[in-house]
């Protein structure tokens, strides 16, 4: 374990924003992650991929990057056709996806190339097209950042919401996430084609019975079609969350504006797309210096250069006024904002 001054977290964080960090260490083992919990910080932060996090100012105290991986079968149950895989945090969350799919694990194809680790999904409970985290997630073990001790948390316990966990709310800050144990499927995979493009996109390709390996490659088309690479643009993928309103609510909105995309979602719910509203208010490709946002996917915002998370955060900011002012909705970031 090598403790480090003034190290740059540029190359730690997908928006690519220059910031300094007081005090660095990266951990590989979970042995070293309770030393470094251990070391004498007013104020110690966890790093994981860096994708999922706007950095406005330096970091002062004591930066972890959680570095730990490996992946690893627990069990497997023919007779169910199931096979709990474990992942360690460190793990890019991608790589971890085509690594299930190459040995025919289905559950998680719809979840390709979402940026970050694997240690960060369960905290914002990380969806696309119809699939989210908790659909797959069996538990996870965590480190209490005060007592060292481990423990494993349930599905239940992690009471899992749309991009929302327990992690977020109540033990925001305790603890730290070192694995995460997935029930996949070994066969006769439940495949989900009908959200978004994944449908017509596999009927494009020529694909009439679709597989995991299809259907993934179909979401990482689409993915890639609409959403900048990171290692090109300094961007967090998704930056607000679609807001969920009620049907009466909705229906308000319907009589002004009758193109509106929806999704229901229960307990008389609908969701609405936030790309649609911040396009449709004229700001998707709006450029402010070096800050923005992107001119293909309004709901990502971007770093064309040398922006700075204040300026960013400025931008997002100009977003939801303007949302609100047209709408009457609240957007939400959906991103850590440090």
């Amino acid at each position: 374990m090598h403790v480090q001054q003034g190290v740059s977290l540029q190359s730690y964080n997908t928006f690519g924003i220059t910031v300094i960090a007081e005090t660095f260490v990266a951990v590989t083992t979970v042995a070293e992650l309770k030393e470094a919990l251990q070391l004498d910080f007013s104020s110690i932060f966890i790093l994981g991929g860096g994708s999922n996090l706007l950095f406005t100012q330096d970091v002062k105290g004591l930066v972890i990057h959680n570095a730990i991986k490996g992946i690893d079968i627990v069990a497997q149950n023919t007779d169910d056709n199931s096979i709990l895989v474990t992942a360690h945090a460190g793990e890019n969350w991608h790589d971890f996806v085509l690594h299930c799919i190459a040995n025919n694990w289905g559950g998680i194809e719809n979840l390709s190339l979402i940026p970050g680790n694997v240690g960060t999904a369960p905290i914002q409970n990380i969806g696309a097209y119809g699939v989210e985290l908790k659909d797959v997630f069996h538990s996870c073990t965590v480190i209490d950042r005060e007592t060292l001790e481990e423990h494993t948390f349930t599905r239940e316990a992690c009471a899992f919401g749309y991009r929302d966990s327990i992690f977020k709310r109540e033990a925001k800050g305790k603890y730290v996430i070192t694995s995460v144990t997935f029930q996949l499927t070994l066969s006769d995979h439940k495949l989900q084609t009908q959200y978004g493009a994944i449908k017509d996109t596999l009927v494009a390709n020529g694909i009439t019975t679709p597989t995991i390996q299809t259907v993934s490659k179909a979401v990482i088309q689409i993915r890639q079609s609409k959403l900048p690479d990171p290692a090109v643009i300094g961007n967090s993928g998704s930056f607000f969350k679609n807001p969920v309103v009620t049907s009466s609510a909705f229906k308000k909105l319907r009589t002004q504006f009758p193109d509106i995309p929806f999704y229901p979602v229960g307990n008389d719910q609908i969701k609405v797309p936030a790309g649609w509203l911040i396009e449709t208010a004229g700001l998707k490709g709006k450029r402010f210096g070096d800050a923005g946002i992107h001119d293909k996917q309004a709901l990502v915002l971007v770093n064309h250069g040398t922006a700075t998370g204040k300026a960013i955060l400025e931008v997002a900011h100009h977003v939801q006024e303007v949302v609100k002012t047209m709408f009457g909705l609240e957007l939400q970031a959906e991103v850590n904002i440090i």
